[in-house]
């Protein structure tokens, strides 16, 4: 049996591959290959194989190979001018003859790379596979990105196997994903609270289900998860309502930035995880600022910082409508505060109020 998992929401991918793993009797007849480290007569062979003392066989191939940029014929060319020249520049010291070894060497070497299956091969010979492959094989291949539907693997799966697409849901389907999920932990949620969820964390669905399984033990079975309990609970929602208070800043609205403030501290926030989300954003705020003026972009910034894109891509935008003085100043008035809030000097409302004051008082970005 083919089962074919592809789409870009990884999460649910990788959910449909947990339960196929528990519908089989594999034993210890169980493999996994990673699709750009592995070679295709390899899987070929494992698929091939009978299971030992077990029933079924099971392969989990995770990903396909990279696409070259270059054919292997350019590569053995770039390999033989790179030996011409360095024969040249060691006439004085290297004989002809050690140069021309040298090169038939390299062009061996390169010539087993070129052997090694493109992408193209590595997903038609995997296609020819399934129809051949013991009835005791099940193959699970895993993409995370979606494939045309005259992808050979696709037509593959839906010939001979089951093809499972999974997309990150959006606008309904993604309100709907949230009700659903919520059912599955048996639990309700209000519309008010789905909207939130949905509008605050969007399309992530790992960090949506790892919200709403902590709203749903809050709770407790049967319970109803109600917009009250989101803001008090989920960290990605402060932390956006954060993200809210920065823009209000940036933008210069004192009075909105006052009144997201102070409703988080009416709503129960503790004062000291409310300034350390502060503290992290706008620690966020500095790195992206000097990230960007070294030249990086949104995805090296994300990778650099270990934190997800969309993140990266609201902080580089938030940041430009900062100067990096104006960052670093924030920075040490949340600090003096956070201090100041440690020792029992001022009171939470007393305390955020300076730093807004301060930060209003300072010029705006040059």
């Amino acid at each position: 049996m083919f089962y074919l998992l592809h789409g870009d929401d990884e999460f649910s991918s990788r959910e449909a591959l947990r339960r196929l793993r528990q519908q089989g009797d594999f034993g210890y007849n169980q493999d996994l290959y990673h699709g750009d480290e592995t070679e295709l007569a390899t899987i070929v062979a494992t698929c091939s194989t009978l299971p030992f003392l077990s029933e079924g066989r099971l392969v989990i191939v995770e990903g396909l190979p990279r696409k070259r940029r270059s054919s292997s014929s350019t590569a053995q060319e770039r390999e033989a001018a790179s030996v011409s020249a360095e024969s040249d520049q060691g006439a004085g010291t290297a004989t002809r003859e050690g140069a021309e070894e040298r090169k038939r060497t390299r062009a061996r070497k390169g010539s087993k790379k070129a052997g090694a299956a493109s992408r193209a091969d590595f997903e038609q010979g995997l296609a020819s596979l399934v129809p051949v492959m013991p009835a005791s094989t099940t193959l699970i291949l895993l993409v995370d990105e979606a494939l045309e539907a005259r992808h050979p693997l696709v037509e593959a799966a839906r010939r001979h196997g089951q093809e499972i697409k999974s997309m990150l849901p959006k606008g309904a389907a993604l309100e709907r994903w949230i009700e659903e999920r919520s059912a599955q932990l048996k639990v309700r949620i209000t519309h008010e609270a789905v909207t939130l969820l949905a509008n605050f964390i969007g399309s992530q669905t790992r960090m949506l289900a790892n919200e709403l399984e902590k709203l749903a033990t809050y709770v407790g079975e049967g319970g109803t998860i109600d917009v009250p309990q989101v803001r008090a609970l989920s960290a990605q929602v402060q932390e956006t309502r954060i993200f809210e208070l920065t823009d209000a800043l940036a933008q210069r609205r004192q009075k909105q930035a006052l009144d997201i403030l102070h409703s988080l501290l009416t709503e129960g926030q503790p004062p000291l995880l409310l300034l350390g989300f502060m503290l992290s954003q706008v620690r966020t705020l500095l790195l992206a600022k000097e990230l960007t003026q070294k030249g990086l972009r949104a995805a090296e910034i994300a990778a650099t910082l270990g934190i997800a894109p969309f993140i990266a891509e609201r902080a580089v935008q938030q940041a430009r409508q900062f100067s990096l003085t104006q960052l670093e100043f924030i920075y040490r008035q949340l600090v003096e505060t956070d201090a100041a809030l440690k020792r029992s000097r001022l009171s939470p409302e007393v305390a955020f109020d300076l730093v807004l004051m301060h930060f209003f008082t300072t010029p705006a970005r040059p």
